[in-house]
């Protein structure tokens, strides 16, 4: 079996003193390639550092975290926007608006998405874009910048199934679906179904969002299985068609060419 992770932090610091573990167990249980979306300036060191490593095996994105915006956050855009000059990236990312912790820069926020919205356009990304109890503003931001033109994941994608139709009339848009799924209070797994599978990516947020049976320890690649099962539950297909089908879908968003 082959599966992809398409948004995992594996760079971060909760990895530090068994990254390689890791990334050969997730390899082991058929997880062959991780998409790895910056957060801010801190983290691009460690982002490339690691894609370095693993090149064909880890790939990075470049972009700035809707949480990580704030007073100075053109300065960072900065910075970042410069590095797609110096390395190649897959996608900008991981970028959105995000107004469950906090909405004080919420104008900031809007701005900064849409900014990087328009990188995608100028250097034919994808965007991996994050929505947290923001779901209209983002929506609004997707259409303004030309909705058509722009192409991606919402990342874990949860939302309800107004949201979800609204998603799938992005024509240019994947679901990015992880261990939330396997959630008892996952409504949505109600409805998830009328997404076609050509619409489904799998990923993990590691070490976020783990799946049962493992919640509330660190998630990592290798329980990307997990959430392919219970897709293949929602589905009513074999799991070798989730892992084709997302795999495929992660491939040609990412790797056009």
């Amino acid at each position: 079996m082959y599966l992809v992770d398409t948004h995992t932090h594996i760079f971060s610091e909760e990895f530090d003193t068994d990254r390689e573990a890791i990334i050969k167990n997730a390899i082991d249980h058929g997880v062959r390639q991780f998409f790895m979306p910056n957060i801010d300036t801190s983290s691009i060191d460690r982002l490339n550092n690691l894609a370095g490593h693993y090149p064909g095996i880890c790939f990075p994105m470049m972009g700035l975290h809707p949480t990580s915006v704030n007073a100075h956050y053109l300065k960072e855009l900065e910075i970042i926007y410069k590095e797609f000059d110096h390395q190649k990236y897959v996608a900008v990312g991981e970028i959105g608006i995000d107004l469950y912790w906090d909405k004080t820069f919420l104008k900031e926020q809007i701005a900064a998405f849409e900014t990087q919205l328009q990188w995608s356009i100028e250097k034919n990304l994808p965007v991996d874009i994050h929505t947290r109890e923001a779901f209209p503003q983002v929506l609004e931001s997707l259409h303004k910048i030309g909705v058509d033109k722009l192409r991606g994941i919402f990342h874990s994608f949860g939302g309800t199934r107004e949201e979800l139709e609204a998603c799938l009339q992005c024509p240019h848009f994947l679901l990015g679906i992880n261990g939330v799924v396997t959630y008892k209070k996952a409504e949505f797994r109600e409805y998830l179904a009328h997404a076609p599978l050509t619409r489904i990516v799998l990923e993990t947020d590691a070490p976020y969002l783990t799946p049962v049976p493992f919640r509330g320890k660190r998630n990592e690649p290798a329980h990307l299985i997990y959430t392919a099962q219970k897709l293949a539950e929602i589905y009513g297909v074999p799991i070798e068609t989730i892992a084709e089908q997302t795999t495929e879908n992660a491939r040609k968003l990412f790797m056009p060419d």
